[in-house]
């Protein structure tokens, strides 16, 4: 008899990901799509745009007093979305 090297699919496909490098990307991706559940409905309402750009999330929004008030609360939203993804993707986020 042979030994089998058994591995889960998911070890399988982030160890491919990581190979090809491909898993920033994804995270990236995870961490936009995030940022409505995160910030919550109403804020997501008034977001326009958002992207990460040298690991910066960059924020779109339609409300000036809004952008003020999310201005505060920049390092706390920071923490919750890289937790909500697991890994540290962005270490800023900028409003506009």
């Amino acid at each position: 008899m042979f030994k089998r090297d058994v591995q889960q699919v998911k070890d399988l496909v982030l160890r491919v990901l990581h190979e090809r490098g491909l898993e920033t990307p994804l995270l990236q991706k995870r961490l936009v799509e995030a940022w409505p559940k995160i910030a919550g409905p109403v804020i997501a309402r008034y977001t326009t745009d958002a992207y990460i750009y040298n690991q910066t999330l960059y924020v779109r929004l339609s409300n000036p007093a809004l952008r003020s008030d999310l201005s505060m609360q920049r390092q706390v939203l920071t923490k919750r979305l890289n937790d909500y993804v697991g890994e540290q993707v962005i270490c800023d986020i900028r409003f506009k």
